[in-house]
């Protein structure tokens, strides 16, 4: 029974405010972590799914692979601006410093080796290094003054290989009938297109089953 005060109100007694006050306050939710088992549990999961990723996505495989692509491009831009060199009424078979373009080979890295060790049938070889290697105006690796055609060259410099070194590198070969050149890309280096129907290196129709031929006379 409630005490009432001088104004006639029921007293509320301390075991009363005590319940009172239990009911009035919001509840507090028990914040609960993770053990260290579950920690180690998630951690060896995203451990696994790391690894199945990796060797899904095959990271050294997919860069190969852009690698190979490039090289494929690259082909295709040189031999479309000889195309246009041509088709301006210009000569491949003019003379070169150090030899004429015909009957030679010209790389794009320095080498010591005959022709014949790089997919063509016969020649001596030429080569320019550093920013030179690079330049369209006839001194660059590829001995061909795209300068010279009437709309103005068709490039701004010469693409090189995207390892360029002694394993990977480009190539040109022309014979003395101005219209017969042959470029190539030495060696491919992706499982993607140097296997199966996508064998490029093996079904251009040159005469190397290794390296990318284009041209107008890829046995050459």
């Amino acid at each position: 029974m409630h005490n009432q005060n001088n104004l006639g109100f029921a007293r509320i007694t301390d075991i009363e405010k005590v319940a009172l006050k239990k009911i009035t306050q919001p509840k507090m939710k028990k914040q609960k972590g993770f053990t260290l088992v579950e920690l180690l549990v998630v951690i060896a999961i995203v451990a696994v799914l790391s690894v199945v990723v990796i060797l899904t996505l095959n990271p050294a495989e997919l860069l190969k692979q852009a690698r190979d692509s490039n090289r494929i491009s690259d082909m295709a831009t040189l031999k479309s601006a000889i195309a246009l060199y041509l088709a301006d009424g210009q000569d491949i078979t003019a003379a070169k410093a150090g030899g004429v373009v015909y009957g030679n080979c010209w790389l794009s890295v320095t080498t010591t080796s005959a022709c014949t060790g790089h997919t063509f049938a016969t020649g001596a070889f030429g080569t320019a290094t550093g920013s030179a290697a690079t330049t369209v105006a006839g001194s660059g690796w590829l001995p061909i003054n795209f300068n010279a055609i009437s709309s103005g060259a068709p490039i701004g410099s010469l693409p090189l290989d995207p390892s360029n070194g002694h394993v990977y590198y480009y190539g040109f070969g022309a014979t003395s009938t101005n219209t017969s050149f042959k470029l190539v890309s030495k060696l491919f280096e992706s499982t993607k297109y140097t296997s199966g129907v996508n064998n490029v290196p093996g079904t251009d129709g040159g005469s190397s089953a290794t390296a990318y031929e284009v041209g107008t006379l890829l046995t050459l």
